[in-house]
C-alpha cells in the first residue's frame, strides 16, 4: 500500500519563519539578531501601538542546497510587514555583510512599504538598503527575492525588489510601488476599487507581473516550489552594469509603449497575443507557464 501524496505546504499560509524553515537546508540557519535581542522600535510606544521583538524581520545565514547565503524573511502579520528603523537597520546590516563576504542574498519579501509611524525613519532605511543592495550587486552579490506572502510587496518594499538581480513570484504574489488602498485614497474608487480582487490581481499579481516580465520565475503556492525557483535563481546572471542599465530601460520605454494606454490586464494579455485572456486567471500553475512562456516579454531580452 502507498502512502498518501503530501498536500503542498502554502507560502501564502506560512510566518516568515515558516518560510525559512522549509527554504533553508534543515539545521543550516543561524539568525543574526535572534530573540534574545529583542531589537525593539523606538517609536511605536509612543502610538500605544504593540512592539515585536525582531521588529518584523528575520536576518541571517543559512545553506541552500548546500550554497551558503544570507537570507532576511518579513513577516507581514507584524504590521503588514511595515518597513521602520530597526527592521530597515537589519537588512541595511545583511546587505554591507554580503558585499563584505561576497555571499548571495536571498529576501523573503512581505511588506506594504514604509512604516507610516516612523515614516522619516523608515523612508531613509529604504534608502540606505538600495544603496547597500547596489553595492553588493557590483561587488557581484547575487540578490534574489521571493514574493508570495500575505502583504504582497509595495511601496519602498517593491523598489528594493526592483533592484534584486532576481524575482520569483507566485500567483498569490503581488507586486507594484502603490498598493490598492493608496490608489483608491488619492484617484478615487473609480479609478481604482481597492476591494475588487480580481482586478488588484489582474493589476498587480503573480501572473500579470511574470507575462510582462516584471519578474523572472513563476512557481506554485508551495513552499518546496518556492525554494526549487530560489536555487534556480540563484543561478542567473547578476550583471550590473551601465550596458545592462541602458538596455533594460530601452525595454521599459518599449513596453510603456505597448501598453501605456491599457485598461485593464486582460486588454495587455491580448496585446501580447495570448488566446482567451479573460479565461487566463483560471488555470493552474502548469497550463499557465506552458501558455506564458510561448508569449510573455522577459527581462532577459535586454541582456
Amino acid at each position: 500500500m502507498t502512502s498518501p501524496t503530501p498536500l503542498p505546504r502554502s507560502w501564502y499560509e506560512e510566518s516568515a519563519r515558516g518560510r525559512l524553515a522549509h527554504l533553508l537546508d534543515a539545521g543550516s540557519f543561524t539568525e543574526f539578531l535572534g530573540p534574545e535581542r529583542r531589537e525593539l522600535s523606538p517609536h511605536l510606544a509612543l502610538f500605544n501601538l504593540p512592539r515585536q521583538f525582531d521588529d518584523g524581520i528575520i536576518v541571517g545565514a543559512g545553506a541552500l542546497a548546500g550554497k551558503p547565503v544570507l537570507v532576511a524573511a518579513q513577516e507581514g502579520r507584524f504590521m503588514g510587514g511595515a518597513i521602520g528603523e530597526v527592521h530597515g537597520a537589519k537588512l541595511t546590516g545583511l546587505l554591507h555583510a554580503a558585499r563584505q563576504l561576497k555571499r548571495d542574498v536571498v529576501i523573503l519579501f512581505d511588506t506594504g512599504g514604509v512604516r507610516l509611524q516612523e515614516a522619516n525613519a523608515g523612508e531613509l532605511a529604504i534608502s540606505e538598503i538600495i544603496r547597500a543592495t547596489l553595492d553588493a550587486r557590483a561587488e557581484g552579490v547575487r540578490m534574489v527575492g521571493l514574493l508570495g506572502g500575505r502583504a504582497g510587496c509595495y511601496g519602498g518594499g517593491s523598489l528594493i525588489a526592483g533592484c534584486c538581480s532576481a524575482l520569483v513570484i507566485s500567483e498569490q504574489g503581488r507586486l507594484s510601488v502603490s498598493g490598492p488602498e493608496v490608489i483608491e485614497t488619492n484617484k478615487g474608487v473609480e479609478e481604482f476599487d481597492s476591494r475588487d480582487r480580481a482586478l488588484v490581481w489582474r493589476t498587480m499579481g503573480g501572473k500579470h507581473r511574470y507575462l510582462i516580465g516584471g519578474v523572472d520565475l513563476f512557481v506554485g503556492d508551495d513552499v518546496a516550489a518556492f525554494r526549487a525557483g530560489a536555487v534556480a535563481a540563484l543561478e542567473r546572471p547578476a550583471l550590473l552594469d551601465p550596458a545592462a542599465l541602458a538596455s533594460e530601460q530601452g525595454r521599459l520605454e518599449r513596453r510603456l509603449a505597448r501598453f501605456g494606454d491599457a485598461t485593464d490586464g486582460t486588454e495587455v494579455w491580448a496585446r501580447l497575443g495570448l488566446p482567451h485572456p479573460a479565461a487566463l486567471p483560471d488555470l493552474d500553475t502548469s497550463a499557465f507557464l506552458t501558455l506564458a512562456n510561448t508569449q510573455r516579454e522577459s527581462a532577459d531580452a535586454a541582456r
